[in-house]
C-alpha cells in the first residue's frame, strides 16, 4: 500500500512502535518528523476532522506547556488551539497515521493494525 504518512517523534516509543508496524506489513511511509517540520494550521484542521475526532482529541495534554497554556479550558476555540500547536508542535500528539484506509492518531500503537493491508 503507497501513500501512507506517519507524523512521528523519533523520542516517542509508541511512535517508534508504530513506525515499526507499518515497515513490518512491508509498507514504506512517508515519516514527517513534525517537530522539525511542523504541519500547518491547515494540515493539523484536516488531520483532526479525518480521523473524525474533535481537535482537542490530537492535543499532548502531558506536555508541560498545555498546562501552562491553560489548555484544559474546554471553552478555548479551534483556533485557539491551532495558535497554541503551531507555537509548540509537541502539543501534537502522536503518532498520527494517514492510509488510504483513514487517518488515526495511533494510540496505541496496534491502533495503526487498522489502516493497514491485510
Amino acid at each position: 500500500m503507497a501513500d501512507i504518512t506517519i507524523f512521528h517523534n523519533p523520542q516517542c516509543s509508541t511512535s517508534r512502535s508504530v513506525l515499526a508496524l507499518i515497515r513490518t506489513a512491508g509498507c514504506e511511509p512517508r515519516v514527517v518528523e513534525y517537530l522539525k517540520t511542523p504541519p500547518s494550521r491547515d494540515e493539523v484542521r484536516a488531520l483532526a476532522a479525518a480521523t473524525g475526532r474533535p481537535l482537542r482529541a490530537l492535543l499532548r495534554e502531558k506536555e508541560a506547556v498545555f498546562a501552562e497554556l491553560g489548555l484544559a479550558d474546554a471553552s478555548l476555540s479551534d483556533d485557539a488551539l491551532l495558535d497554541a500547536i503551531a507555537r509548540h508542535p509537541v502539543l501534537l500528539n502522536r503518532p498520527i497515521v494517514v492510509t488510504p484506509l483513514g487517518t488515526a492518531l495511533c494510540r496505541p500503537a496496534d491502533a495503526v493494525l487498522a489502516l493497514l493491508p491485510g
